[in-house]
């Protein structure tokens, strides 16, 4: 679902590739307890989407517990015959 291309831009600032994000998830310090999706909204436009909506995470990181709430922007493409995300943006609402 994650197309070759991809770009994500974390809170912080931080921009990752496609391997790097998906390494980031498999990161074995990286416990995700929960996630949630809410308001998710979605715009299309021909052979493209734009997918908003507000997470809530928890879990811990490095031994270090987190807690998260935030927007995103997620664009898909409609591209090779299926959907795929080529960009992501989070902003953090609440720590």
């Amino acid at each position: 679902m994650i197309g070759t291309a991809f770009v994500n831009t974390e809170y912080d600032g931080e921009v990752s590739d496609k391997s790097k994000f998906l390494a980031d998830i498999k990161d074995p310090q990286f416990k995700l307890t929960s996630l949630t999706i809410q308001d998710l909204k979605v715009s299309m436009y021909a052979d493209s989407a734009v997918v908003v909506g507000i997470y809530r995470t928890k879990g811990s990181y490095q031994g270090k517990a987190y807690e998260h709430v935030g927007r995103f922007t997620d664009t898909w493409v409609y591209t090779e015959g299926r959907w795929q995300c080529v960009a992501s943006h989070t902003s953090l609402l609440k720590r």
